[in-house]
């Protein structure tokens, strides 16, 4: 967006606020936890390949025979020369790196340090890491032991498995397929969703019963990642099982597999305490304590290299690992390969993992974030390997998050490469279709109903179409740290030629509806904003509406002062005096407000436990505020307009009248578009 020539004051001004509400978009982009979005685009985007599987193959070989033989020798000299130079590059402290094949473990690395203070390097046996969302293959796992038992149907009213009740869509109810597939429609819920002390964050069934998000979609059509149903699930699993979640976890699913050093308690038992890596920033920067997830069930969990390995053998032996069976071989078929295809042929949900092919082989995995902790998960089903990584920092500029997609990509190029997509659209079809798609998109995953949709003004994805007809997106929205060139391959598909990133867009009536990006596809896709709330529309109203106000306070102090220097008075009297103030005032107002709205979402997403309600008191002032001050201004800014048309004043302040009803009218719009109008502390 061009913005041209605006006063100094009024930029000012939209820097305070629009900053600070960036700020907050940065802080959720990377994460699913933190809840993309990413942003961000407030989700993860990352590389993928086609969605279909590629044939077999010989067990160490690509699909075209010219891979790299996968064994330990080669991958440990390859991740040898990979893994040292892309943390000391991304300033990330450590990591650990486990793969395995056939019922076995090829290699499992540590690399860098599980505490920089003291040096402690990793250890892939002992160090524990916070997986983040890795967390919800547990349990979805968990839920998939009690559909095997019966105990929970995959197409029922959740409701039927809760004590409290989750309002229907359109008299259409929740079901357990569409809470592991994210389409159940939830809208994004952050609230106490972080925080350091286990005190002050609410037990994740409380944090369930307290609010309910909305469903913003029908169910069963529209991904859109959500950490409260995931947690919603786990409740359901203990309410079913009639075993606390974390019992229930440790004595079906990590005791049959031993996985020894592996627990969703929080704080962690004593026992293990000792051996859990410290979270950074970046590895030069500041220690993250150990974080309490409010969602548990959705991300809370700690466990080492070597259990992961454990974890990821036994899915890719359809339940089973060293005679001990947590799912029954069709369970885990079932699981693995039911898909939920909504945008093709782009990346899909499966029963709680997601696709991430690439190279034509089938690969499921999931991917995990924390404030200090980074992580991704991969399964090549048809290889019968798993790719597991977790980072303990985020490293420079989220730096990590190109390191954990590369080590993926590169992995597969190296051990089961593909051939490259040659097929192209003719140039001037593709420059239509990029046109088609050009325009300002909101993703799926969003906070919709309440005061923290503000954060979808300026987190709106700007698709434009350049001057030889290439698509042109942000530079943000693929996290290979590599620019992205976008070519279309087949009609309404692009491929980013400097990754295996994949586009697709859905056409009906001859109009592009949604779109998204492989693997984010899967739980996020992009969808045009409403016209109400359109940024290539709303911004530079926004943007003149508050040089407007800017200008109208800070020249009502400087009159003064010029007046007071030449001993006149202000030529107005009685109610046109008072007009003239009042209009002024609610003028400053009204600005000063954004601020204030500017600088609380900073300070709540500047640190995540301010999530935890430590701001309240403020929002409900705030929200007061916004609905008093902008109602009451723009009902004193048609009044204040009427005295100077009735009155006799000169154009310049009719013209100015009427530029200052126009900004009311705009700060009014936001608000009331944005949800700034309403009273209440749950987001």
């Amino acid at each position: 967006m061009r913005i041209t020539r605006l006063p100094v004051a009024g930029l000012f001004a939209l820097c305070l606020l629009f900053a600070s509400i960036g700020s907050m978009l940065m802080a959720q982009a990377s994460s699913p936890e933190r809840g993309d979005g990413a942003s961000a685009a407030t989700a993860l985007p990352a590389s993928s390949g086609p969605a279909s599987s590629g044939p077999a193959g010989d067990s160490t070989m690509g699909p075209d025979g010219s891979g790299a033989a996968l064994t330990k020798n080669d991958l440990d000299a390859w991740l040898d020369g990979f893994m040292p130079y892309a943390l000391g590059d991304g300033d990330i402290a450590g990591a650990v790196v486990v793969v395995v094949k056939d019922g076995q473990i090829v290699t499992e690395r540590g690399f860098g340090y599980a505490d920089v203070a003291s040096r402690k390097p990793v250890d892939p046996e002992a160090t524990l890491f916070r997986p983040g969302s890795v967390s919800k293959l547990i349990t979805w796992t968990a839920v998939m032991q009690q559909v095997e038992q019966g105990k929970i149907d995959l197409d029922a009213d959740v409701n039927q498995y809760l004590d409290f009740t989750i309002p229907p869509y359109d008299g259409k109810p929740v079901t357990m397929r569409q809470l592991m597939t994210h389409t159940a429609g939830f809208e994004e819920q952050v609230k106490d969703l972080i925080g350091h002390d286990r005190d002050t964050v609410p037990p994740y069934d409380e944090l369930l019963k307290r609010w309910i998000p909305q469903r913003i979609f029908a169910p069963g059509t529209t991904p859109a990642y959500s950490n409260y149903a995931t947690s919603l699930a786990g409740y359901i699993v203990e309410r079913v099982s009639g075993e606390p979640f974390d019992d229930y976890v440790e004595r079906h699913i990590f005791q049959p597999l031993g996985m020894n050093n592996s627990s969703f308690r929080q704080p962690l038992p004593e026992r293990l305490q000792p051996d859990m890596a410290t979270g950074y920033d970046k590895k030069s920067g500041e220690v993250v304590p150990f974080e309490i997830v409010g969602p548990a069930p959705a991300g809370s969990m700690s466990s080492t290299g070597r259990d992961m390995a454990r974890f990821m053998m036994a899915h890719l032996n359809n339940g089973e690992l060293d005679g001990q069976r947590i799912l029954q071989p069709e369970t885990a078929r079932i699981m693995h390969t039911t898909a939920t295809t909504l945008l093709p042929p782009l990346d899909r949900m499966m029963l709680g993992f997601f696709e991430t092919n690439i190279n034509g082989q089938q690969v499921i995995g999931h991917l995990g974030d924390l404030s200090g902790f980074h992580t991704s998960l991969h399964l090549f089903m048809d290889q019968d390997v798993g790719l597991y990584a977790s980072f303990n920092s985020g490293g420079e500029a989220g730096a990590v998050n190109g390191v954990r997609i590369n080590l993926f990509t590169e992995f597969a190029d190296r051990y089961f490469p593909g051939k490259p997509i040659t097929s192209r659209v003719p140039p001037e079809e593709s420059a239509e279709h990029a046109r088609m798609l050009a325009g300002n998109w909101v993703a799926s995953r969003r906070a919709d109903s309440t005061f923290l949709n503000i954060t979808q003004l300026i987190g709106q994805v700007t698709v434009a179409a350049g001057p030889d007809g290439e698509l042109i997106l942000p530079p943000d929205m693929g996290l290979t740290g590599r620019p992205a060139k976008w070519v279309e391959v087949e009609p309404f598909v692009w491929q980013d030629t400097n990754s295996h990133t994949l586009l697709a867009a859905r056409v009906e009536d001859g109009k592009v509806t949604r779109f998204s990006l492989s693997i984010m596809s899967a739980f996020t896709v992009f969808e045009r904003a409403p016209w109400y709330k359109d940024a290539g529309l709303l911004m530079p109203l926004i943007y003149a509406a508050l040089a407007v106000l800017l200008l109208t306070a800070l020249f009502w102090p400087v009159r003064w002062l010029v007046r007071r220097h030449y001993g006149s008075a202000l030529p107005l009297t009685g109610r046109e005096r008072l007009g003239y103030r009042l209009s002024r005032l609610f003028a400053l107002l009204m600005v000063l407000v954004l601020i204030g709205w500017g600088v609380l979402i900073t300070l709540m997403f500047g640190d995540l436990t301010n999530l935890g309600g430590a701001f309240d008191a403020i929002t409900v002032v705030l929200q007061v505020l916004t609905l008093v001050v902008f109602i009451g201004g723009l009902a004193v800014f048609a009044w204040y307009l009427w005295q100077v048309w009735t009155g006799g004043r000169r154009w310049t302040a009719k013209v100015w009248s009427v530029l200052l009803l126009l900004a009311g009218i705009v700060m009014v719009w936001l608000a009331a578009a944005y949800h700034l109008f309403g009273i209440g502390t749950n987001y």
